[in-house]
């Protein structure tokens, strides 16, 4: 017999050990060691068996043996200590908290995200963007930052990958119970599940309920749409991540926007936590929360669009982590059209504008980063060099501007090291940190690795349809004294999992060498449409099933959060090597490094920033070669040229103690020097003192006074628009004070006169720019100096000469008002 419906019954816990529910609730036992260690020492097998999800640990757990434990003293004393140390956590100061006696910062800050990578607990992830996220959320809270994360549950998750005879990607979807997940359901008072509820076309309504992983000290609201008051195809919004159609699409994004901000203010009201001031886009899928916001203030407030537009974008920062256009999402006008026009879903949000806040080059495209970027007052990509892809990218947003002068910034991401670090490793005192110390770890953490990879070897080939008689081999699989180099990341083809196979008989001989030999460790998911990503996996399976280099290449399918921690912790060498510049930041890396694993990797995302020669190795990039094939045929001979030459040698290069001296010294300045640097709570401290404080600042200052600022903001705004195209630089001037010869250094004058078309001097920023001047006549690494009017009108500045050579200059005009961030936000200027 077939259930007909499946549901999750949770354990009862005798009185005495009530605390362990709220322990295994809050999520701050995904990175906090005594916790895990208090649910270890309930059953050490069971807990092992349970996956470490302490939540599965106590729903099988014999009744009997929780009331042997609700008797045992010393357990219920280390119950409690636990206990109370989360109390501790949750409510003590932190940083934000002492941050805020010195500066005014935002009460709240909603951070909303497509998925999150909190734990496997909670599979609500695929890669790197929800794993960045969940990161971000856990450094929050260590760090006392009050804020609220938002996306939706997905009652399949990403998937399950497994693979067929033949190597090819298989993909299952398991139904997840969010009554076994680490969850509670948002209820009122009465205790009645709170839901949000979005217009759909067809005069119907999508319903969705909230249910909360509370991770540390933030709460995670996640959106619900399986619920009995939908229609069929309304209850399968939230199925799958990243799953169905463009019109499935844009509903997931339809609810994790507008359906987000109203959870989040349903959740506030409940709970009397403060309305956030300050929204956080993690990529352009949740962008449509502008769109209600837009909507709350035009129904609630009386504002005009262009007023309730200047009072969200003051406080809205949207990070993008996409480095192509071809990653962006995109969805046809008329999809967008059918979901926004009439009056249903965003009353007083009219289509027309709504359409000219995605508009792109294709007029048949609404296009989701264009969107947020213009919802957004500040934005920012995630590493140094996407900060300068970006600006290049979207650069045709602000006709006119250099690639620099982009309102466009970076922060480069981290990773949080609690959850990433090995136990071992963050045991480890400064003074302990001697080679031989450091360097028998790393050989435990790498013995660690070889028995998880033959495990996994194992019962890959055994769901693969190997007999057990046949896989005596897999216990021979790996050797825990060989250089073990991993490769593990979700598969487009950008991230060129095969560029390894580029010379197969050169890989073999890498593999096999009688003196300096390698294993290569490989693990990642192709989206399920993405065919071509699939065939790579086929081709790297097809290799590593051959008899005669099994033992030192591997693919271990259905890479995940738990499988991760093994490969950062026991790898000696991490790789990557995409087709630079399309790695956005990848952070993969960075947890390898916080084990003493060394990166080999392109100079792309944040190992362009990071590498210095003493943490790793930079492969050599084939730039400017146009041929992709004949590029990838350079870029991986030196990688080859990097293994045999420089990586394999220093690694098997012994002193008389057996360590590798020289090595070791990479490995002490890599978690010395950089691991610092590599942190979320770096990466978060940015985000509050760049992007969030400001962003709360200038909220509040366009809410003051029932919106006022944004009413002026917006008549500013207006008169700009109304006389910008007639502003013109009628006559300017530049003269050298003192010898007639122009000296580097050397002050000089420039003079412009302006017809501003009605505007006031005030409306506007008059500046003189000097550089070097091309034979084109761009000019490049340019001073500017803000030019004041005279009595008689025009206007002047004094500047010194920047450069020695062919030097330029020119006038121009720019928008100027209090509460507009940069000179570039409006996307005009007038050059002379």
């Amino acid at each position: 017999m077939r259930a007909l419906r499946r549901f999750t019954v949770r354990a009862s816990l005798p009185e005495p050990l009530a605390a362990l529910g709220r322990l295994a609730t809050n999520l701050r036992w995904t990175w906090h060691p005594p916790t895990q260690e208090l649910f270890a020492a309930v059953d050490p097998q069971a807990w092992e068996k349970a996956g470490n999800d302490p939540l599965a640990l106590l729903r099988d757990i014999p009744a009997a043996q929780l009331e042997r434990l609700a008797a045992d003293q010393d357990f219920l004393a280390r119950v409690r200590a636990t206990a109370d140390d989360l109390d501790h956590y949750l409510t003590a100061p932190r940083w934000y908290q002492t941050r805020g006696e010195q500066a005014e910062l935002p009460a709240t800050i909603g951070y909303f995200s497509m998925e999150f990578g909190v734990t496997e607990a909670l599979p609500n992830y695929s890669g790197g963007l929800g794993v960045l996220a969940g990161d971000h959320l856990k450094a929050a809270s260590d760090l006392g930052v009050p804020l609220i994360g938002v996306g939706l549950l997905y009652r399949s998750g990403y998937f399950r990958q497994s693979l067929s005879l033949d190597g090819w990607q298989e993909e299952h979807y398991p139904v997840l119970d969010p009554r076994g997940l680490p969850l509670e359901l948002i209820t009122d008072a009465a205790g009645t599940p709170v839901q949000v509820h979005v217009s759909v076309p067809g005069n119907r309504t999508l319903h969705a309920r909230i249910w909360r992983a509370q991770v540390g000290r933030v709460p995670l609201l996640l959106l619900d749409s399986n619920v009995d008051e939908n229609d069929e195809d309304l209850r399968s919004v939230t199925d799958r991540l990243y799953g169905g159609d463009q019109d499935h699409r844009i509903r997931q994004e339809i609810l994790a926007g507008v359906g987000g901000v109203r959870a989040v203010r349903v959740y506030c009201e409940l709970t009397g936590t403060p309305q956030p001031e300050v929204f956080h886009t993690n990529e352009g899928h949740a962008g449509f929360l502008g769109l209600e916001r837009i909507r709350e203030l035009v129904t609630g407030q009386g504002l005009e669009f262009d007023q309730a537009l200047a009072a969200i974008r003051a406080g809205t920062v949207f990070t993008t982590h996409t480095p192509v256009p071809a990653g962006i999402d995109r969805f046809p006008v008329d999809l967008v059209q059918h979901y926004f026009g009439g009056d249903r879903l965003l009353p007083g949000v009219p289509i027309e504008r709504v359409l000219a806040l995605g508009a792109e080059e294709n007029p048949g495209l609404f296009n989701m980063a264009h969107m947020g970027l213009r919802l957004a007052q500040r934005a920012n990509g995630v590493s140094r060099l996407h900060g300068e892809v970006s600006r290049g990218m979207f650069g045709p947003l602000w006709q006119g501007f250099d690639a620099n002068e982009v309102p466009i910034g970076s922060v480069t991401n981290g990773v949080h090291g609690h959850t990433w670090a090995a136990p071992e490793m963050t045991k480890l005192e400064p003074e302990q940190l001697t080679d031989s110390v450091l360097w028998e770890l790393r050989c435990g953490l790498r013995k660690k690795l070889v028995d998880d990879v033959r495990r996994r070897v194992r019962a890959s080939w055994l769901q693969r349809g190997a007999s057990a008689l046949e896989l005596g081999w897999t216990d021979s699989v790996f050797d825990p004294d060989v250089l073990t180099v991993g490769f593990a990341r979700r598969v487009p083809t950008y991230k060129r999992l095969t560029l390894m196979l580029r010379d197969p008989e050169r890989l073999r001989t890498l593999l096999l060498h009688p003196e300096r030999p390698v294993q290569l460790v490989v693990a990642g998911k192709s989206h399920p449409a993405d065919d071509s990503g699939k065939a790579l996996i086929q081709q790297i399976v097809k290799f590593a099933d051959d008899a005669g280099v099994r033992h030192r290449i591997v693919f271990l399918p259905d890479y995940d959060m738990s499988m991760a921690r093994y490969l950062y912790w026991g790898c000696d060498v991490w790789l990557n090597n995409p087709m630079r510049p399309l790695e956005a930041c990848g952070t993969s890396g960075m947890k390898a490094a916080l084990n003493g694993g060394l990166n080999l990797s392109i100079r792309d995302g944040w190992w362009d920033e990071f590498y210095d020669g003493k943490n790793g190795w930079a492969i050599p990039t084939a730039d400017g070669v146009p041929d992709p094939n004949r590029r990838d045929d350079l870029e991986a001979a030196a990688l080859y040229e990097l293994l045999q030459a420089q990586v394999a040698p220093l690694f098997y290069d012994r002193g008389e103690d057996g360590v590798p001296t020289r090595w070791m010294s990479l490995v002490r300045h890599t978690l010395t020097e950089m691991g610092p640097q590599l942190q979320a709570e770096r990466m978060v401290k940015e985000y509050v003192e760049t992007y969030y404080a400001p962003a709360g600042s200038s909220a509040t200052a366009v809410r003051a006074g029932s919106f006022q600022g944004a009413k002026e903001l917006a008549v500013y705004k207006a008169r700009i628009r109304s006389a910008w195209n007639r502003v013109q630089v009628t006559y300017t001037d530049l003269s050298v004070n003192g010898s007639q010869a122009p000296v580097v250094g050397q002050p000089v004058t420039v003079r412009a006169r302006v017809d501003l078309n009605g505007l006031s001097p005030s409306d506007v920023e008059v500046q003189a720019v000097i550089g070097r001047v091309a034979d084109s006549g761009e000019l490049s690494d340019v001073a500017t100096a803000t030019m004041s009017p005279g009595a008689d009108g025009a206007y002047q500045a004094e500047l010194a000469l920047p450069h020695v050579g062919s030097v330029g200059y020119t006038v121009r005009v720019l928008p100027h008002h209090e509460l507009l961030a940069t000179p570039a936000e409006l996307g005009r200027v007038i050059l002379a």
